[in-house]
């Protein structure tokens, strides 16, 4: 009898060239370069073309990506109108989904599946996935939303949209490097949505609209979100030990820590750190950073062999509520970042495709006996 993977964990579903993952080693690499040389020294351009083109781009190429991105940054008139007939009640993850579902509607050809139609395709939807988070926060807040400049980056371009002001260069670095840090992870629970979606060849928006909604469970893209409002909550330094003692007398997660592949400390963890202290100092949020340093020793000493370290999502939290950005919008964030991973992961999929077809093992009862209705 076939032994049964619960979760899938350890099962290797296929194969790709856009990420590595060492999980004892706290090691993560795009297409052969670290992810710690790749947050401090590229841009989330950059990257993006690394995972689409499989290497690093030269000056000429880098810029014509970025003005292809800038090109297609504005929302069609009545995506826009369908954007403010949502409910501003509505999670923006949701409205995220919803605006991006009717795209394959705009394309010039959407029989067309080859490489050069799903890159089109990708640039595409990493250029909208920010106009669109930026614009439905600015609707909710009954601001108007602001058009994308077309001479900035990508980061320095959603802060603008976001804020309707330029935005400081520091805060336009980190977010680039945040961006950079979590464009891509493996099979992961969304990823692998995307792949089984694009693996019965059907079309890439339809693809990255299923990871958007793996992404939106708490047990996936959600924990930054529930970190900063965990933070929220305990409020003050001195809250922070008696409230993580509580969390572990429960025998209750504690947001932002424990990884499935990570058994060491999350390799994006330690730059997300790095970042959110430097932000923290210019714009006055350092409680926050501390707070999070303070749950990280208590959760150290209290974890005795158990390997729960920081994950990517614990220090994402303090660095995007001090860049302006609401628990709520935290995961949209990261869907924003994850859209250049998840479209170059249809893209391999669609190059060597196989349908995902796993089998199951049934639990319920056989030969049963057929009863009339009227008998039961």
């Amino acid at each position: 009898m076939p032994q049964i993977a619960r979760g899938l964990e350890g099962v290797v579903a296929g194969t790709t060239a856009l990420s590595f993952i060492d999980g004892r080693g706290g090691r993560l690499v795009y297409r052969g370069y670290d992810i710690q040389d790749l947050a401090q020294k590229s841009t989330f351009e950059e990257v993006c073309y690394l995972l689409w083109y499989g290497r690093l781009p030269r000056r000429a190429e880098l810029e014509a990506l970025g003005a292809e991105l800038a090109g297609v940054r504005a929302l069609p008139a009545d995506l826009e109108g369908l954007l403010r007939s949502l409910p501003t009640r509505l999670d923006p993850l949701d409205a995220l989904r919803t605006v991006l579902s009717p795209l394959m509607g705009y394309d010039e050809d959407p029989e067309d599946g080859s490489r050069e139609a799903n890159l089109r395709r990708a640039k595409r939807l990493v250029a909208l996935t920010s106009t669109v988070v930026a614009a439905f926060h600015r609707l909710r807040q009954g601001q108007a939303p602001v058009p994308p400049d077309p001479q900035l980056g990508h980061a320095a371009n959603f802060l603008y949209m976001l804020r309707g002001e330029p935005p400081d260069p520091l805060h336009t670095r980190a977010l680039d490097a945040y961006f950079v840090l979590l464009a891509d992870h493996g099979y992961n629970a969304s990823t692998f949505t995307a792949r089984v979606i694009a693996s019965t060849l059907s079309d890439m928006v339809a693809a990255v609209v299923g990871a958007i909604g793996a992404l939106k469970g708490p047990l996936h893209g959600g924990a930054a979100r529930w970190t900063m409002e965990m933070l929220l909550t305990i409020g003050s330094l001195d809250n922070v030990e008696p409230y993580v003692r509580g969390l572990f007398e429960q025998r209750k997660k504690v947001p932002g820590f424990g990884h499935r592949v990570y058994k060491v400390e999350d390799p994006r963890a330690r730059v997300l750190h790095r970042l959110s202290r430097q932000v923290a100092e210019r714009t006055g949020g350092l409680v926050w950073v501390e707070m999070s340093e303070r749950v990280d020793e208590v959760v150290a000493q209290l974890r005795g062999d158990r390997e729960i370290y920081p994950n990517v999502d614990f220090y994402s939290a303090s660095l995007l509520y001090n860049l302006g950005i609401p628990p709520d919008l935290m995961t949209p964030l990261f869907a924003c970042s994850r859209m250049a991973g998840w479209t170059a992961h249809v893209i391999e999929q669609h190059d060597d495709n196989r349908l995902y077809r796993p089998e199951s093992e049934y639990t319920g009862p056989k030969d049963l006996v057929y009863v009339p209705v009227d008998e039961r």
